[in-house]
């Protein structure tokens, strides 16, 4: 049996708990938090351990999901990846370069599989883009939902970064140049934020995310030199529009007739994308195959937020006043 810690009982916590479930041969042993009640509450139905803090010795422990708060990842997850224990660790990697960083150098210091939760690139939609995208212009991202009070990090962070880390694997490069503008409307973050990209290899991309909307959408919008790919992230689907052109002569003189063709790829919808996401962590395990995010790339999403971040606080709106007399 492959046993799992789960450090870290919130919201993200009992849903990988809830996926493990579906695994087979995995069963979680040990829940960790700094609420005892809560961790209790995620421990006892999975017939586990449940603890404060992370106990003197590991052992006995074949990996960890860490799904605390950012800020603790590095405080967390160190102890896992010095002592050669394979790790999942939450979006963003850390809630610092400086600390993802770290995480990174005693990872492969050790030789231990540190994989980041970048769970879009685990969704059906996603993946299916690896055969379809050749020659990429311009890449459109829409990440937009409603207000949530758990969330404490900035929608940048918190929603961008995911789309950040999709378009950058896309583009192949480093962004040559970062512009931002983002707005507050009901915390102290940003509750809104709209990016503008140019990378090294020439491709742009234009990115908003949102948590001030009545609305949930998850969209890529693919601009490529011979189609457009549409990409609906939630539910995981991919259309491929391409424009024929076509002139032909008629007794009245020359006509123009333009057509279209629409293309439906096959999509392996496997299951959840977080489902999904834990059993490639597993088998990355089993197999010693590096993962589809790893460390690396964790890194490079959060650098690449953090410049975003910086771009914005320079064009930061603050919510505005309501009118005199209400």
């Amino acid at each position: 049996m492959f046993e799992l810690a789960i450090v870290g009982a919130g919201l993200m916590g009992a849903n990988h708990a809830r996926s493990v479930r579906g695994l087979s041969g995995v069963r979680v042993c040990l829940v960790v938090d700094a609420d005892p009640d809560r961790a209790r509450l995620l421990a006892e139905p999975l017939g586990a351990a449940w603890a404060k803090e992370l106990p003197d010795s590991l052992r006995g422990l074949d990996a960890a999901i860490i799904a605390t708060p950012s800020h603790l990842h590095r405080e967390v997850g160190l102890p896992f990846v010095t002592a050669g224990i394979p790790v999942l660790i939450e979006k963003p990697l850390a809630g610092s370069v400086a600390d993802a960083q770290a995480l990174v150098d005693a990872a492969e210091r050790s030789g231990c599989l540190l994989m980041v939760g970048h769970v879009e690139q685990f969704n059906a939609a996603v993946q299916a883009l690896d055969n379809l995208l050749a020659d990429v212009v311009h890449v459109h991202a829409d990440r937009i939902g409603p207000f949530s009070g758990r969330i404490h990090e900035g929608v940048i962070s918190d929603l961008m970064i995911h789309d950040l880390e999709i378009v950058r694997r896309i583009a192949g490069s480093p962004a040559a140049t970062v512009q931002a503008v983002a707005g507050r409307v009901r915390s102290d973050t940003e509750d809104y934020a709209c990016a503008l990209l140019r990378f090294e290899t020439g491709i742009t991309a234009a990115l908003t995310a949102s948590r001030v909307s009545q609305q949930k959408v998850r969209r890529l919008e693919i601009m490529q030199t011979h189609n457009f790919v549409s990409v609906d992230l939630i539910r995981q689907d991919v259309t491929v529009h391409k424009l024929n052109h076509a002139e032909f002569l008629s007794d009245d003189g020359p006509r123009y007739r333009q057509s279209g063709v629409i293309e439906i790829p096959f999509v392996d919808r496997r299951g959840e994308p977080l489902a999904v996401q834990l059993q490639h962590f597993v088998d990355c395990i089993r197999t010693s195959s590096p993962p589809r995010v790893d460390g690396r790339h964790g890194l490079s999403a959060l650098i690449l937020a953090r410049r975003v971040e910086r771009a914005a606080a320079a064009e930061i709106r603050e919510p505005l006043s309501p009118p005199p007399g209400r």
